[in-house]
C-alpha cells in the first residue's frame, strides 16, 4: 500500500534530539519513501484522495510503546467485588488472583480484542505484556499473539509464572513460557520468560528460571518491590531481599525488565544498574493501590527507565505525563525534571531497539511506523522547544492517525477494517461470563 502523508510536522529522532521537520513523506512498501521539506505555514489543499493523509498542521511521531501492561486484566470493570481492599495483598486476594484463575481461553482472546483496539486509539502499537490465566495457561500466549497479529501490533510476551497456586501450575507456566519462545516468536512477536513476583516464588523456581536464561538468548520480565510486602514475604521464603534474589540466580541483565520497583535501596539499584536492567514505572496504578512512590531523582541516571500502565488503561502517553508532574512534583526543578524526562523518553526508544531493532527514527527507509496526534502547534515549533510542546500539548491530546508499517491501522479517529460491533458483543459477552463467576463464588 503506497500513499502520501503531507502537511505534517515529522518529528525526525537524530541521537537523543526531536528534530521537527514540516512537510510531506510517502509510504512504500511498508516503509518510509521521500521527504519533502516545506516552509510552514503554506498547506496545501488536498482533495478527498484515498491515497493521501492530510495531516493538517498536525503533529507525527513515532508510536508510543507501552513497556508494562496486563491485557488478561480487561475485564476487570465493575465486577461484583468482596473482601478487604485495604492494603496490596488483600488487593491480590480479593481481585486480580481470583480474575486470572477465573479466565478461560475465550475471555483471553476477547481481553487482548479490547486491549489492541484501546491501544491503537492511544497510538500504542508496541506491548509489553505480563500475563497471567492460571486455569487456561497452555496457549494462551498464542491466543494474544494471534489478535495481535490480527490488529498489525508488535507484542514482547510472557507468562506470569508463580508458586502461589500450586508447584503444578509452575511447572505448566514454565512450559508456557518456553514452548512460546522456541516455536512462536518472529519479526512481530517476541518472548520474555515471565515471573509473577519474588514473593510468590521458592528458590527452586528461581533455579529453574537460571537454567532457562543460562541455556537461552533470553530475559526476564518479572514485578520488583511494588509494595514493601514483597521484601518482608521474599526475605522469609528466600532468605533474601527480591534485587539479591535476582542477582543470586543471575536472572538480571540487560533485556530483563523490572516493572515498578518502588521499595528499593542504594545497594539495590547498584545490583540494577550493573545488570542494565530496565525499571518499569506504572505511576497510575501505584496511585490506585496506594503503595506509594520512589523517590525517582534518587535513581541512578545509567538505569533506563520506562513508562508502563499495568494493565489499568492503554494511555502511555498519560503514564508519560503523569511521570514529569511526579518527578517535578517531588521538589525538582523545571530544568532537572526536563532532562529527567528526555533520558526517561530515549531510554524506552533505545530499550524497545533491543527487541525490535528496526523501530524507526522517522528517516527515509525506515519502517512506517508513526502516529498523528490531534495537535496543531499553536507557537514556532522547533528542536529547542520540542520538549515543551510534547509535554504540554502533544501528550494532551489524542492520536488521531495510526500507522504501522504501512498499514493504516486509525484514520480521523477510526479503527480501519475493524467490526468494532461484532468484537465488542463479544466482549461483553465473555464479560458476562466473568461477572456471573464473581457473583457466584
Amino acid at each position: 500500500m503506497n500513499y502520501k502523508v503531507c502537511n505534517a510536522w515529522i518529528c525526525q529522532i537524530t541521537g537523543e534530539n526531536i528534530k521537527p521537520v514540516f512537510g510531506d513523506l510517502t509510504v512504500e512498501n511498508g516503509r518510509i519513501g521521500q521527504i519533502t521539506e516545506r516552509r510552514f505555514p503554506g498547506f496545501l489543499t488536498v482533495n478527498n484522495d484515498d491515497n493521501v493523509i492530510d495531516a493538517g498542521g498536525r503533529v507525527l511521531t513515532v508510536p508510543l510503546v507501552n513497556f508494562h501492561d496486563h491485557i488478561y486484566s480487561r475485564l476487570a470493570k465493575g465486577l461484583p467485588l468482596e473482601g478487604d481492599f485495604g492494603n496490596f495483598q488483600n488487593i491480590l486476594k480479593n481481585l486480580w488472583w481470583k480474575l486470572d484463575l477465573a479466565l478461560e481461553p475465550e475471555m483471553v482472546k476477547a481481553s487482548a480484542e479490547m486491549a489492541a483496539m484501546e491501544s491503537i486509539r492511544n497510538g500504542v502499537t508496541y506491548i509489553f505484556d505480563h500475563h497471567a490465566s492460571p486455569s487456561a495457561t497452555t496457549n494462551s500466549l498464542e491466543t494474544i499473539a494471534g489478535v495481535l497479529e490480527d490488529f498489525n501490533l508488535r507484542g514482547v510476551l510472557c507468562f506470569e509464572t508463580s508458586d502461589r497456586n500450586g508447584k503444578e501450575k509452575t511447572a505448566v507456566a514454565f512450559e508456557e513460557n518456553y514452548n512460546f519462545f522456541k516455536n512462536r516468536t518472529n519479526e512481530n512477536i517476541k518472548s520474555m520468560l515471565g515471573l509473577h513476583a519474588s514473593f510468590t516464588l521458592d528458590d527452586d523456581s528461581f533455579a529453574i528460571a537460571e537454567k532457562y536464561l543460562r541455556e537461552n538468548d533470553w530475559a526476564i520480565h518479572i514485578h520488583l518491590c511494588e509494595d514493601v510486602s514483597d521484601r518482608t514475604i521474599s526475605r522469609e521464603i528466600g532468605n533474601d531481599f527480591p534485587v539479591q534474589r535476582l542477582k543470586k540466580f543471575n536472572l538480571l541483565n540487560a533485556k530483563s525488565i523490572l516493572a515498578h520497583g518502588i521499595y528499593l535501596n542504594e545497594s539495590d539499584y547498584q545490583i540494577i544498574k550493573e545488570s542494565g536492567s530496565a525499571i518499569v514505572y506504572n505511576i497510575d496504578s501505584n496511585l490506585n493501590n496506594s503503595v506509594g512512590l520512589p523517590g525517582y531523582a534518587k535513581v541512578p541516571q545509567s538505569i533506563p527507565i520506562l513508562t508502563g500502565t499495568d494493565g489499568m488503561h492503554a494511555n502511555v502517553a498519560r503514564a508519560q505525563k503523569q511521570l514529569f508532574l511526579i518527578y517535578r512534583h517531588q521538589n525538582n526543578s523545571f530544568d532537572k525534571t526536563f532532562e529527567y524526562f528526555k533520558k526517561v523518553y530515549f531510554d524506552q526508544f533505545n530499550f524497545v531497539k533491543k527487541y525490535f531493532p528496526d523501530f524507526g527514527n522517522l528517516a527515509t527507509g525506515d519502517r512506517a511506523d508513526f502516529i498523528i496526534w490531534d495537535y496543531v502547534p499553536p507557537t514556532p515549533f522547533n528542536e529547542e522547544n520540542f520538549w515543551g510542546h510534547y509535554i504540554y500539548g502533544i501528550l494532551e491530546r489524542t492520536v488521531k492517525t495510526v500507522v504501522q508499517k504501512g498499514n493504516i491501522l486509525m484514520n480521523n479517529f477510526q479503527l480501519i477494517e475493524v467490526d468494532e460491533h461484532q468484537i465488542h458483543l463479544n466482549i461483553f459477552n465473555q464479560g458476562i461470563k466473568l461477572f456471573n463467576k464473581f457473583k457466584n463464588s
